[in-house]
């Protein structure tokens, strides 16, 4: 049990990592912090995988972080790899366009060269579609096959 414990902190300490990288725009430090074989999951279903998660902050500045709240994290580990399921409430613009939310993140975490890295993380709004998406009718996901 010492060496999970001691495991959550170093996770819980990659979790804050990441926060401060968000909210600086650092790229450099996602970097460090993210496994070779990244993959985001974006509020309405969009994957970026580790590149276009990075680039998100470069010289365009299509994204800009305002504030970032993470919490209500549980950490399951299951030996070199952990699942953290928490709650990140975000202000931020995209290409200039607001990007607030409040979602319910999935991270996956895995013990890379012996440290622990972000291989993945799927964010899901809490409280039905952001306000930044556009909510797709009923009827058009039964028009395109759907079971409605």
């Amino acid at each position: 049990m010492p060496q999970e414990s001691s495991a959550h902190a170093v996770i819980t300490e990659l979790g804050e990592r990441w926060v401060k990288a968000e909210l600086r725009g650092d790229g450099q430090a996602l970097d460090q912090i993210a496994a070779r074989d990244f993959t985001l999951v974006g509020p309405v279903g969009f994957v970026l995988d580790r590149a276009q998660w990075i680039d998100r902050y470069s010289a365009s500045g299509a994204l800009r972080m305002q504030a970032i709240e993470w919490s209500d994290m549980s950490i399951r580990q299951y030996g070199d790899a952990a699942v953290v399921i928490g709650v990140q409430t975000q202000r931020a613009t995209h290409a200039g366009k607001p990007a607030d939310g409040k979602f319910r993140v999935t991270q996956a975490c895995v013990r890379e060269d012996g440290a622990w890295k972000i291989a993945s993380l799927h964010f899901s709004p809490i409280g039905g579609p952001p306000p930044f998406s556009a909510a797709v009718p009923v009827h058009a996901a039964a028009a395109d096959g759907g079971d409605g």
